[in-house]
């Protein structure tokens, strides 16, 4: 194997996962070695008194005396004990509790081996791949004036016309009372969207700059808008979200790395499943 394969093979993340489970499992392995093939001995190891103190710690903020120290051992003994004795009834078998937990357990073992870090290219190309997941939303500055449409009946069409006279000449009291805000300022998008509806928010893509214009409808009625700025939406160079391109790119490695253990594992097995039975007559 020349040195090209050997420098590909060892940037490869599924290698390093696989490396690093196997090394855990031997770990594990080495650490129980004098509990495996003794079933009738019960083992409490330094670590495992290590960690009943820090689980008693982390609950009373302070050490446990002896005597607690002690108490805490027993218990563990006892569940130790009756733990083995249910496995030795079968109680473990169709639990859908143990069975479940006994699974997360291994997902977290299979979960817990971190992806190899992607580089700017790797990167890159999940941005390139993805623009609309980072794509940066157009803002808005801008003032509104609401009317209720019940409100003014057949003069509405008036009374905006009046009102669009009246704010070019400054006005500040046209409209109708509302707890909506008069206005917003450097505002996203998704904000103005969830203030005033998805309908209101897409219409201030194509209005002017600087003069009073509509009505827009909105969720709540019918507004005059003067928009005083807008920054169009763009897509982002990478450093500028390079750290949420990495988080993306690191769960979807972690997600192909657990689908990759699993199909290991499952290469293991023959899976039959029974046909229901038929129905009755």
């Amino acid at each position: 194997m020349n040195g090209a394969v050997i420098r590909r093979l060892a940037r490869e993340p599924l290698l390093h996962f696989f490396v690093l489970g196997a090394a855990l499992f031997a770990l594990y392995a080495w650490l129980h070695r004098g509990q495996l093939n003794t079933p009738g001995e019960i083992f409490v190891s330094r670590d495992q008194v290590a960690s009943l103190q820090a689980q008693f710690e982390r609950i009373w903020q302070r050490p446990a005396n002896p005597a607690e120290l002690q108490h805490l051992v027993d218990n563990w003994v006892r569940e130790e004990i009756f733990y083995r004795e249910g496995l030795a009834m079968g109680l473990d078998r169709d639990d859908p509790v143990v069975r479940r937990r006994v699974g997360q357990k291994i997902q977290f073992i299979i979960e817990s081996v971190e992806p190899a870090a992607p580089g700017s290219a790797e990167l890159q190309a999940w941005l390139d791949a993805h623009p609309a997941d980072y794509a940066i939303e157009p803002r808005y500055s801008l003032r509104q004036v609401y009317f209720d449409p019940q409100r003014h009946g057949s003069n509405l069409q008036r009374d905006l016309a009046s009102a669009r006279r009246a704010l070019a000449r400054g006005a500040i009291d046209a409209g109708d009372a509302t707890l909506l805000p008069p206005e917003m300022r450097d505002a996203a998008q998704s904000d103005v969207a969830g203030t005033f509806g998805k309908e209101f928010a897409t219409a201030l893509k194509d209005l002017p700059l600087g003069s009073w214009q509509g009505p827009l409808p909105s969720s709540f009625g019918l507004h005059l808008v003067h928009l005083d700025a807008r920054s169009e939406g763009r897509a982002p160079p990478l450093e500028q979200v390079r750290a949420a391109v990495e988080r993306d790119v690191l769960r979807a490695h972690a997600a192909q790395a657990d689908e990759a253990m699993y199909d290991r594992l499952r290469a293991n097995y023959r899976v039959r499943i029974e046909p229901p039975a038929a129905p009755a007559g």
